[in-house]
């Protein structure tokens, strides 16, 4: 098959993906977004995933013939791709349930513009079955074809991790599966185009599905693990750093720590494997479990930066506090889902007026997300309780010796020598 990819979202995960395929192959890339096509037609990415060179390199300014990357918002432009590749956001609703919108979205408009013998490949986070039984059929409605007679389809779950310049698209390894055996083969020689990792072909469309889910329940699981291994030695009164620093020389230890678990990832996916698990009739304890476990820990860190405060005798109500960091992770401006906030809102709850600062976030998009106003900088001296709560390396070197006196110091990430905070998780 000679592949003119249509890439469907232009974000975290689609940008690296239709840089690398326009190496290889003619490559329309759609977004909904004209803001995000025109910056990214300057050759730079916001989201800072993709170099601007490597942008630049690939960057045309028609559609093209044989390889390169044409940027549109015009949905009649993609017409003439017969391979479209989907990798729209699938988050959850504010009761955590898996919101498809962008995906059946994004189904409605390939179904406008698909012809007989195209491919369309997910590789949005899903449940298992979500691909052949919500979204397919909405292609089948909307263009009148039927799948595996008149369209085919496969499914290859992003691996993307946000901010990480070691692993990359093509150095992670890629599973790949499709709606019939021969279809299958055709998707998997696709990525292995790109991919130099390699890629694993699956059995099945809700097998990958699946393989998708779980990889992040597991680390999610995990992390409620130490997260919980916090609270118990904070009770009594155990440094948790220094347990796993001992516990780590194991060879067979998992290494992980506590903490936020925010971003788009491990703290949404695990939500979609519990609701299609109750669907079938199924309530998973544990996963629900970890989920809990992690979306209490920002109230419970603001809680015990504010007991800490209490045994200062420092006044809480009015006091005032800095937040540094506000992205889901270290030197990176992704925002998505960051746990930080629930610190910040347990703050205020307290009656704490709280500044956040961050260097790597953008404050319009903190305000449009969180209607959280970012502080453009601080003096440490201002502050009666300062919280670390992501490691950006511009937060190595702390001013400790500027502070407060009585200000309470707490380290969420361990960035900081653990003699110069007053608590660290």
């Amino acid at each position: 098959m000679d592949h003119k990819i249509c890439m469907i979202g232009l974000g975290y995960v689609g940008l690296p993906l239709a840089v690398e395929f326009a190496k290889f192959f003619p490559v329309v890339g759609f977004d909904i977004h004209q803001g995000r096509v025109d910056e990214l037609n300057t050759g730079h990415d916001s989201t800072l995933e993709v170099e601007d060179d490597n942008l630049k390199s690939v960057l045309v300014n028609a559609q093209p013939d044989k390889k390169g990357l044409y940027l549109t918002t015009r949905l009649e432009e993609t017409a003439s791709c017969n391979t479209y590749i989907v990798t729209v956001p699938t988050p959850v609703d504010k009761n955590n349930r898996p919101d498809l919108t962008p995906l059946i979205k994004a189904s409605e408009s390939i179904g406008k513009v698909i012809k007989k013998g195209d491919l369309v490949i997910y590789e949005s986070t899903v449940y298992p079955g979500c691909t052949e039984e919500d979204c397919l059929p909405v292609i089948e409605r909307t263009s009148g074809l039927k799948l595996n007679v008149d369209f085919y389809a496969g499914y290859s779950p992003e691996r993307i991790n946000p901010g990480d310049k070691e692993h990359t698209v093509t150095t992670i390894h890629k599973v790949t599966s499709g709606s019939t055996p021969e279809i299958a083969e055709v998707v998997d020689l696709l990525y292995k185009t790109i991919i130099k990792a390699g890629t694993h072909k699956a059995s099945s469309i809700k097998v990958a599905e699946s393989a998708k889910v779980i990889e992040n329940s597991q680390r999610d699981i995990n992390i409620a693990f130490v997260n919980e291994l916090a609270r118990i030695c904070a009770h009594l009164d155990i440094d948790t750093r220094d347990v796993l620093d001992a516990a780590g020389t194991k060879w067979n230890f998992l290494k992980f720590s506590p903490g936020l678990v925010g971003g788009h990832c491990i703290g949404v996916d695990p939500y979609y494997m519990a609701q299609k698990a109750q669907e079938a009739g199924y309530h998973p304890e544990i996963i629900l479990a970890g989920r809990r476990m992690n979306d209490g820990m920002g109230a419970w860190i603001a809680a015990r930066v504010v007991k800490l405060m209490i045994r200062r005798d420092l006044a809480v109500n009015n006091s005032r506090a800095l937040v540094l960091g506000i992205t889901f992770k270290e030197n990176c401006p992704d925002i998505r889902n960051t746990k930080v906030v629930d610190v910040v809102h347990e703050l205020e709850a307290f009656g704490m007026q709280v500044d956040v600062y961050d260097p790597w976030a953008k404050a319009n998009e903190v305000f449009h997300e969180y209607n959280l106003k970012l502080a453009p900088s601080y003096n440490v001296k201002d502050y009666d309780a300062i919280i670390l709560a992501v490691s950006h390396r511009e937060f190595a070197d702390f001013d400790f010796a500027g502070r407060k006196a009585a200000s309470v110091v707490y380290d969420i990430k361990g960035l900081w020598p653990k003699e110069r905070v007053d608590g660290r998780l």
